[in-house]
């Protein structure tokens, strides 16, 4: 197993639900610096230690002799191990055969890393990296593959398949089989490489209609209906990025009693989204946000914010689809026109607040990290601000043993929305008002060890 052993491992794991609990019992309003370094120190001692164990149980590619397989003990089809969120891993596995698939990347000759994002043109650009390790140390490299909107997901999937062939192909030509693959050119398409840059009608406009939720459910004493519609409006260029969307969310909701009478609720939540980024260099961006909301359930009739905000990112852009350090900053107004009288005794407002964001996001082939604070406040009267931390943790750290670890924390004091008066108990149940509250807290932690047979190669879908 390397340097760290699994009793070793399993001794430090127990740890984690300890930090865990007493961070709950800190986390009330009055304790904001101990909770923040809790969940400082915790996260911290998360990665470390995780980090730790796995370049212990990774090394320099040196594994100890029960862990190395040659590629003879494979039958000269070397080990994948694929890693890739989102990927149909049976469709892979059955249209490409000539290696064999395992379920960690420890038992692994190569590992295969892929991540994607979104394109402006509202198709898909995935990263995939090829690490070689054993008898492939000396081949690691990457590319980009990018499949169209216009693509059914069939054709994706196909797209994609092709694309991991292409990148395997150097590995194959150093096993005993190398002589049993050929290579096909199917000649340019020139709608794809054109020798002059192509006429956009569209100018980089994508638009998308949705109506992304219609859902009923009817029992004899109640009746749900919950719709949710919009449309984007979406331009992305080197320069540019700009969005238009405008959302509409209804909900009905109605109950029988048994004294004959009705519950009835209706609830609705519609607004726009807007924003205008501009590209200023490989690590500064600056921007306007414009958002307008309605919502019966934050007593809000209308709501109007502009907000100016610029962002510094540590790593280049072009990085960012695996490792990123930012940090925000806006600065902005908000007009708020009420439903009901407030408990700040206010019924519209004019208001003037300023937001500052740091956030933090890594996946990599040893896991991935997202974390991050947003602490806010309003200028009128600085008391009314809220704080805003989260942890996305996932470690793989040791063969077959993964960690995941998640927290949010909000510490909440500008609820200014609040209406005045009691509230009762059928607005409470249906979620018709909102609740006055000092935090928000929720956490989890989960550990995974899986073992067993190392091959993955079969597929089975029946049932």
């Amino acid at each position: 197993m390397g340097a760290a052993s699994v009793a070793e491992q399993t001794h430090i794991f127990s740890y984690y639900p300890i930090i865990y609990m007493k961070i709950i019992r800190l986390a009330k309003p009055g304790n904001i610096k101990a909770v923040l370094l809790s969940l400082t120190l915790s996260t911290l001692i998360v990665v470390t230690v995780s980090t730790t164990l796995y370049a212990a149980n990774t090394g320099t590619g040196k594994e100890s002799e029960t862990t190395i397989r040659s590629l003879s003990s494979f039958e000269v089809r070397p080990s994948l191990f694929l890693d890739c969120q989102g990927c149909d891993y049976n469709h892979i596995r059955q249209e490409i055969t000539f290696v064999n698939y395992v379920r960690d990347q420890v038992q692994a000759d190569i590992h295969l890393f892929i991540t994607m994002q979104s394109t402006g043109d509202g198709g898909r650009e995935y990263e995939l990296s090829f690490i070689g390790r054993r008898g492939f140390s000396e081949i690691n490299y990457s590319f980009t593959h990018q499949t169209s909107r216009d693509m059914t997901q069939s054709e994706i999937r196909d797209s994609l398949n092709d694309a991991i062939r292409m990148g395997l192909a150097p590995f194959m030509m150093k096993t005993p089989i190398a002589d049993r693959f050929e290579i096909f050119f199917n000649g340019i398409d020139e709608s794809r490489f054109p020798d002059v840059e192509m006429d956009d009608p569209w100018n980089h406009w994508v638009f998308e209609l949705y109506a992304g939720s219609l859902q009923l459910q009817m029992e004899s004493s109640q009746r749900k209906f919950d719709s949710r519609w919009g449309f984007w409006a979406d331009r992305v260029t080197d320069d540019w990025k700009f969005r238009i969307r405008p959302y509409f969310n209804y909900n009905f909701e109605e109950i029988d009693q048994e004294n004959g009478d009705k519950v009835v609720s209706h609830r609705h939540r519609h607004g726009l989204d807007s924003y205008a980024i501009m590209s200023l260099t490989d690590h500064w961006s600056a921007g306007v946000f414009a958002d307008y909301i309605t919502r019966t359930d934050r007593n809000t009739r209308h709501r109007l914010q502009v907000n100016p905000g610029i962002e510094y990112s540590i790593f280049p852009y072009d990085v960012a689809t695996r490792r990123s350090i930012t940090f925000r900053y806006r600065l902005g107004y908000t007009f708020t026109d009420y439903y009901d009288l407030t408990i700040f005794d206010k019924s519209t407002e004019h208001l003037v607040n300023q937001r500052l964001e740091a956030r933090a996001r890594y996946q990599q082939p040893w896991g991935s990290i997202n974390a991050g604070i947003i602490g806010s406040h309003y200028f009128h009267d600085t008391t009314l601000r809220r704080l805003e931390t989260y942890t996305r943790l996932s470690l793989r750290l040791a063969e077959g043993l993964s960690l995941s670890f998640q927290t949010d924390y909000n510490i909440i004091q500008d609820q200014l929305s609040l209406r005045a008066g009691d509230q009762s108990l059928e607005d409470i149940l249906l979620a018709q008002q909102e609740m006055a509250t000092d935090y928000y807290l929720r956490g989890m932690v989960a550990i995974s060890y899986t073992f067993g047979s190392d091959f993955a190669n079969i597929v089975n879908t029946r049932f």
